[in-house]
């Protein structure tokens, strides 16, 4: 299957498509989305936020009226100023629920852009905007006398605290880690011990190239067996950088990779790109993705490629 991947970052990919006349509102669905992308708002079910649907549709088998479809699209990197305007014409429930999954999932950048647009276009709503926000935001924001405003959405006033109702996988939450609290009088064993993966999701099928992790970042890009071949894979390699992890072999749908590869070279704006590979023939696919999304992106990055023995050693290092 040949690709054309020049001038164009547009990912296709798939997504779930709801048709609102065949949905009854069972909500049969909902705890079947492991990612959290659906509610039951206003007695249908509802996409809330496209940023986490991936496409697998574990939903559907859970309608029994047939109203959950998959459709394969081309789209542009996640923009949730497109996103909320769309959700606009669904009304306020649909648009708390929306911001709130956001919160839930730490996008607060997002958070941010979809509120700015909404007080931006404020004289277009038909709902009240202050209240809406304040209902994002708990019991706690609508006590408050002032508005709302974008740039007050930070973890210091609730954003931590609210329960997610929607479900949701753990290892597909978009989260940043806290990296741990090393005292002095630790043993410096117990520091190497500890791990400086700083976010999740990792898998390249699961990662969102606008989460916030990813922007200005020195990008690891690792095959999967790197990690468990070297004793000082986290100390030395991994350490201040965001994480992708994928097997050229065994993983499916690898051109999705290259596009990831390639919005995350062009709209998150890495900085560095490292590859880490085995040294099995079969390994060298994931140097190959990495080397096709730069002959097709609009900015150029430096990339270091390193091959791991099966011992666990570097067999080499090397600038391309």
């Amino acid at each position: 299957m040949v690709i054309n991947y020049r001038n164009s970052y547009k990912m296709k990919r798939e997504i779930i498509k709801i048709n609102e006349e065949k949905c009854n509102g069972c909500g049969l669905c909902i705890p079947n989305c492991h990612e959290g992308a659906l509610q039951l708002i206003d007695g249908k079910a509802r996409l809330i936020s496209d940023l986490r649907c991936d496409g697998l549709g574990a939903c559907i088998g859970h309608c029994p009226r047939g109203a959950i479809t998959i459709e394969e699209r081309e789209a542009a990197p996640y923009d949730e100023e497109l996103v909320i305007k769309e959700m606009i014409p669904k009304g306020k429930n649909t648009i708390i629920a929306h911001l709130r999954h956001l919160k839930d999932y730490k996008e607060f950048g997002y958070l941010k852009q979809g509120v700015r647009y909404l007080q931006e276009h404020r004289e277009e709503l038909d709902f009240n905007l202050d209240e809406t926000v304040a209902k994002v935001h708990g019991d706690n924001q609508e006590k408050k006398k002032e508005p709302v405003m974008a740039h007050e959405h930070t973890e210091e006033n609730g954003c931590q605290n609210h329960h997610h109702d929607g479900g949701g996988c753990p290892g597909s939450q978009s989260k940043s880690l806290a990296p741990p609290k090393n005292t002095a009088d630790k043993q410096e064993t117990k520091v190497e011990a500890s791990s400086n993966l700083n976010h999740w999701p990792v898998q390249m099928h699961l990662i969102n190239p606008g989460a916030q992790q990813y922007q200005n970042a020195d990008l690891l890009l690792a095959a999967d067996c790197v990690a468990f071949s070297m004793g000082n894979f986290h100390q030395k390699y991994l350490k201040g950088k965001a994480l992708a992890i994928a097997c050229p072999k065994l993983d499916s749908n690898k051109e999705v990779y290259v596009q990831k590869l390639i919005a995350l070279i062009n709209e998150a704006k890495v900085n560095t790109l490292t590859v880490m590979k085995m040294e099995v023939p079969c390994c060298g696919g994931i140097l190959q993705m990495a080397q096709m999304a730069l002959e097709n992106v609009q900015r150029k990055v430096p990339i270091k490629a390193i091959t791991v023995s099966i011992e666990g050693e570097v067999k080499s290092e090397e600038w391309l």
